[in-house]
């Protein structure tokens, strides 16, 4: 078990996906690295205790960061905050 940041909403320039998330787990430095997360499951807790959880799909960008898929959208408070990979 590992944890991780959410860095942003995945998005392009008119359009924001709600449930899919840029997450940068701690102690990966590049894709190769990234590519061993995928499949794996993302936890993040809010305030109030509730978990919503998502899946690891893909390596996004060169330096390690990879792309989460979330059951139900994260509120716009999770962004920088940590989250769990297991």
């Amino acid at each position: 078990m590992t944890n991780g940041r959410v860095i942003q909403f995945r998005r392009g320039v008119n359009t924001i996906r709600e449930r899919h998330f840029i997450i940068e787990p701690e102690g990966v430095k590049d894709r190769k690295e990234a590519s061993q997360l995928i499949g794996k499951i993302v936890e993040w807790k809010s305030p109030a205790g509730k978990i919503i959880k998502g899946k690891i799909t893909a390596a996004h960008g060169t330096k390690g960061l990879v792309r989460v898929v979330f059951e139900r959208g994260l509120p716009g408070q999770a962004l920088i905050t940590k989250v769990e990979i297991k």
